[in-house]
């Protein structure tokens, strides 16, 4: 009796991350609010996408979350600057995604970040952003910074708040066809 309570223990510590695993649907917007960007002297660094996994073609899909995107752009002092969503498979072990959007000139783009996603009982997020100012000759000149981490539960929209720039992210598992 005993073998059967220790294993039905052993059970119940380890299914939830078991049952866990698998495809999930990832869908961000990166904002500014307060209409004017953060001055910062700590430019992006060169290895801004060290040990992520880019984020390509294939993995993108269509975004869900269109009107409330809409309602921000058109809010007043609301200014979205990146809105992606992919399918991605996540476990207990931590993935990065690099994630970017505009014309690529010396390693750095003008919206640049990771979102480093671990999966349990609930979804550990790690989103790291940079917003840059590229001069003429694609130079960066200065870079605004978006460093937040946070556990949510699979499923909810959540607000990420870091000043002048903002992140509204949702993470679901993506529901095999029936």
């Amino acid at each position: 009796m005993g073998l059967i309570r220790s294993f039905t223990l052993l059970l119940v510590l380890f299914a939830p991350a078991a049952f866990a695993d698998g495809a999930y649907q990832v869908e961000l917007i990166l904002f500014r609010q307060n209409g004017e960007p953060a001055a910062t002297n700590q430019p992006a660094p060169e290895d801004w996408a060290a040990g992520a996994q880019q984020l390509g073609a294939d993995s993108q899909t269509p975004t869900a979350l269109d009107g409330l995107a809409n309602k921000l752009e058109s809010g007043d002092g609301y200014k979205v600057l990146l809105h992606k969503a992919w399918q991605q498979d996540l476990s207990a072990t931590p993935s990065k995604v690099a994630i970017s959007d505009g014309q690529e000139q010396f390693g750095h783009f003008p919206i640049e970040g990771t979102v480093s996603l671990g999966l349990a009982r609930f979804t550990d997020i790690d989103a790291n952003f940079w917003v840059n100012q590229l001069d003429s000759h694609g130079v960066l000149v200065t870079s605004e910074r978006m460093r937040q981490a946070t556990r949510v539960r699979n499923g909810e929209l959540t607000y990420m708040d870091n000043g002048s720039l903002a992140m509204l992210i949702k993470v679901s598992p993506v529901q095999p066809p029936r």
